[in-house]
């Protein structure tokens, strides 16, 4: 039975040898022909991100239509200094990099290219109809063994070099570092005896790329992964069937099996009925209908268009959108429309997801490193999937694609990243009835329609949903959404009972041999506000207590505002607190209302949740940037991802937290607001096997910023103006 095993697998190896071998390409000296891209809709290992060895699942329903709209990329051309790269541009940049001195070696490769953004202040002068300004990139890339970060200037093809010697880490991982690194295992005999013990054919395995952390000096030296692996056998949902204890630490660079530590030879596969989520697998008795199909029906169209790919313009809004491979989607010169001048006034000069934090609170062998940092270590726009019409985004939405690089600088389409629609869901903008006993026959109500930008990264088991919302009032809404599936751990117990002591559980029992794990996310934005113009200052309002002298009044306290004009970075550390409430304002101390308010924008907390690990646990060191709900920074390119910019294996050196220790001056300059949404999760069994979405959002709000109600004067709903829908005839 061995020898058999032996020979099935060697087999399964030399195929794929073969196919690495045939699209582990090295960068080509010309540029290939755009028809022979890669569309992300194919299984390319560049377009994938599930990054585990399996092959493709049968879908057994019918697919979902594809959307209308289908764009032809190759032809692409930049409009707004903005713009991302292009397919040309990308091209073009892959031939000046195959004939620079540094790219002559046989081992490199790519990790990220992107638009090298023009200055700021170049940028706020440009206007449509003005000359492009210079286009460059910045190329992150690995040649020997080193990183290096370089400027590409794509008109003179003049190459630059920056230092990196003072980063700890290591660049974003790219899908051919995770591809290759799960496969790195098989290679290993030991490994492949261990997977055979455990009664895993190796056809059904499945393998995880999981990023170390970093705990010590004797990482220092390598870039390292664990990979760990799952039965796929009898569901598509191999993420409940965990090989516990069992964990390989492979090298990237060499790709070789460094270690194997298999600790949990005792601890049982979970089963795998009632695992698999698709619709197909279901039974039919088990299907339940609870609503008829809902759609929204714009018959003359949607209310906003998309100019030149990338510009925005909707009700009184207008912003630049495009894809990211690290941040995911980026909205950047936020404008709105002022209702009694018409002029279209600066509210955000660029917000982005700029890091997620996602520690897993078991501290044991095969647990303890699982501390993920999505964007930096992943890149959250390397993971966003193709939206799924009509469940991921409603009828009426328009489809954005993202055009991202393989290690080898080939550019290829990733499809349907973002959409954008209009959204209504009887939700009300203003109203006000009057009250019969005033004599005055008063009712007056406005519907809320909004604009929403949405996106969705599904890193390896979790999805999260990331909502860009403008609203008429002035008011963006960022709303994060988390589903998927759990990250479980395996074990011996069945049932509670068992359990002497369900603290030291380091979770919830969610089925027989199943644990869901306590974590928290986090999740970080990067809100470069510019009220009215660049030089801002942020006030935190502090909400006081204030009692009442004797004799003074019949009341014995109220309540008063306190305003603080923060000074310099450490006046703006906010750890939000519920019996010592603010408001925080980002105000332009230069303009002012008619009444000499100055004009501005609040942050309105939502529901979060705030880090309890320890300051100096290694991987709070690294995500030192939720230490504070809120931070200020003054702007500075440089300072962008809050992790920083080498986040792979970091030491902490170089994050958020360790720049606003410089407390620079913040009053009248232009400054970033950043804000951390948090969220513990203690898994149920409703999250098993896959989980319902649970959201939190939070509120860029106006502040005295436009004169009176900006929707004052929009129109009511009349049934005459609303498109007739004819009802499906009844059974």
């Amino acid at each position: 039975m061995e020898a058999r095993n032996l020979l099935r697998f060697l087999a399964l190896f030399l195929s794929i040898a073969l196919v690495l071998i045939f699209t582990w390409v090295h960068l080509p000296s010309t540029p290939p022909n755009p028809t022979e891209l890669l569309d992300c809709t194919t299984n390319s290992p560049w377009c994938t991100s599930k990054n585990r060895f399996q092959p493709k699942q049968p879908n057994l329903l019918k697919k979902s239509p594809k959307p209308t709209r289908r764009h032809n990329h190759a032809s692409d051309k930049p409009h707004h200094p903005l713009d991302p790269l292009t397919i040309q541009e990308l091209n073009e940049l892959r031939s000046i990099l195959a004939s620079h001195a540094l790219f002559k070696s046989s081992s490199y490769a790519l990790h990220s290219i992107e638009l090298e953004e023009p200055e700021k202040s170049l940028v706020l002068k440009w206007k449509k109809g003005d000359p492009l300004l210079p286009r460059k990139a910045t190329v992150v890339a690995r040649v020997d063994g080193k990183s290096h970060v370089l400027t590409v200037h794509l008109g003179t093809r003049e190459v630059t070099v920056h230092e990196t010697s003072s980063h700890s880490g290591y660049p974003t991982m790219t899908i051919e570092d995770m591809t290759t690194a799960t496969l790195a295992p098989l290679a290993n005999a030991d490994f492949n005896r261990t997977i055979i013990q455990r009664g895993v054919d190796l056809t059904d395995l499945a393998c995880l790329p999981i990023s170390t952390g970093w705990y010590g000096e004797s990482e220092e030296t390598r870039r390292l992964i664990k990979v760990q692996c799952y039965s796929r056998k009898g569901t598509a949902n191999f993420y409940m069937r965990p090989i516990e204890g069992l964990t390989v630490l492979v090298d990237l660079d060499t790709k070789q099996v460094v270690e194997i530590s298999d600790k949990g030879k005792n601890i049982p596969i979970p089963k795998s009925a009632n695992t698999d989520y698709r619709y197909s697998a279901q039974e039919l008795h088990q299907v339940i209908n609870l609503f008829n199909p809902i759609s929204i029906e714009q018959p003359k169209g949607p209310s906003f268009t998309i100019e030149d790919e990338h510009l925005v313009k909707w009700a009184n809004w207008e912003f630049h959108l495009k894809p990211d491979a690290r941040a995911g989607a980026i909205v950047s010169r936020a404008k709105v429309r002022d209702p009694d001048t018409g002029e279209l006034r600066n509210v955000m000069y660029k917000g982005f997801t700029s890091e997620l934090f996602v520690p897993y609170m078991d501290p044991t062998d095969a647990w303890y490193f699982k501390t993920y940092m999505d964007a930096g270590e992943y890149g959250f726009g390397l993971q966003a999937m193709a939206l799924d019409p009509l469940n991921d985004c409603p009828r009426n939405a328009y489809y954005m694609d993202g055009v991202f690089v393989a290690a080898d600088g080939t550019p290829y389409v990733r499809s349907n990243m973002i959409c954008v629609f209009e959204k209504y869901a009887g939700d009300i903008g203003w109203r006000h009835s009057e009250s019969p006993i005033t004599g005055m026959e008063i009712r007056e109500a406005r519907p809320k329609v909004t604009l929403v930008v949405r996106m969705a990264a599904s890193v390896a088991n979790y999805d999260y949903i990331v909502d860009w919302e403008f609203q008429t009032d002035g008011l963006i809404r960022i709303k994060v959404g988390l589903s998927g599936i759990l990250m479980v751990k395996g074990t011996t117990y069945d049932n509670i009972n068992q359990i002497p002591n369900q603290e030291n559980l380091y979770g919830t029992l969610l089925s027989e041999n199943v644990i869901g794990v306590i974590h928290d996310h986090y999740i970080t934005f990067y809100l470069d506000m510019d009220i009215d113009g660049s030089d801002n200052s942020f006030v935190n309002v502090n909400i006081k207590k204030q009692q009442t002298s004797p004799g003074e009044s019949p009341r014995r306290s109220y309540l008063k505002a306190i305003r603080n004009v923060a000074k310099t970075e450490k006046d703006a550390q906010i750890k939000l607190k519920l019996y010592d409430p603010s408001e925080f304002h980002v105000i332009n101390p230069s303009k002012k209302t008619r009444v000499g308010n100055p004009v501005g924008y609040k942050v309105v907390p939502g529901g979060t949740a705030a880090s309890m690990l320890d300051l100096d646990d290694p991987p709070q060191k690294r995500g030192a940037f939720t230490n504070n709900q809120i931070w200020v920074t003054p702007y500075n390119q440089s300072e962008q991802w809050a992790g920083g910019l080498f986040v792979y294996q970091s030491q902490g050196e170089d994050t958020l937290a360790t720049w606003s220790e410089r407390d620079r001056p913040i009053e009248n300059k232009d400054i970033v607001l950043w804000y951390t949404l948090g969220f513990h999760h203690i898994p149920c069994q409703e999250d098993f096997p896959i989980m319902p979405t649970v959201s939190s959002s939070f509120d860029l709000k106006p502040v005295n910023f436009f004169e009176s109600n900006p929707i004052l004067r929009i129109p009511p709903n009349l049934e005459k103006d609303l498109p007739v829908c004819e009802p499906a005839d009844s059974v």
